[in-house]
């Protein structure tokens, strides 16, 4: 058989078989969250964003409230809130649900807003976090955890969510006597 029929019956034996052969499975990317463009909010959010999430991964504490001794959900947030923003917030969730601030709709959510939840079942407040944008929140979850980016539409936290309030319209009047 001559070389040049050898090598062309070659080629196409490859060609077939790469042909016949199974496409390697498409890799599965986990999205990953990218905080809205600098700007697309007031500075005083902004500086709230990016504190909380820069706190993520720090150990849960009850009564935490400082990034060396850790955080329950409340202490998470008057830490960022006063660190950030300079904002003085009430200590407790319940006290944060209650307090004189605007309510926001969950359609309505901006970063910076306070995420309100049931989880001990009913409609008492018992955990809170706060929202950094697509969908997102920052909170301190549960002993043994840490703070940690969550989204608001699985299920868990859907059948949890209670109201949210906007903190940084109206600083004035969240803050504490």
């Amino acid at each position: 058989m001559p070389s040049s029929l050898r090598i062309t019956l070659l080629a196409l034996f490859a060609l077939l078989a790469a042909c016949a052969s199974k496409a390697p499975p498409p890799k599965v990317v986990a999205p990953v969250f990218t905080p809205p463009p600098v700007g697309a909010f007031s500075p005083v959010a902004e500086d709230v964003l990016f504190r909380a999430l820069g706190l993520v991964g720090t150990p849960y504490r009850y009564g935490g409230n400082t990034p060396d001794g850790g955080f329950d959900c409340s202490g998470l947030i008057g830490y960022v809130y006063r660190d950030a923003a300079g904002i003085l917030l009430p200590r407790s969730t319940r006290e944060l649900s209650v307090m004189r601030s605007a309510s926001v709709g969950r359609d309505a959510l901006l970063p910076g807003d306070l995420v309100f939840f049931a989880t001990s079942g009913g409609s008492q407040v018992s955990h809170a976090g706060i929202y950094v944008g697509e969908g997102r929140f920052v909170h301190a979850p549960a002993s043994g955890g840490t703070v940690r980016l969550d989204n608001l539409s699985a299920r868990y936290w859907q059948h949890s969510y209670l109201a949210a309030k906007r903190i940084i319209d109206d600083a004035r009047l969240a803050r504490s006597p």
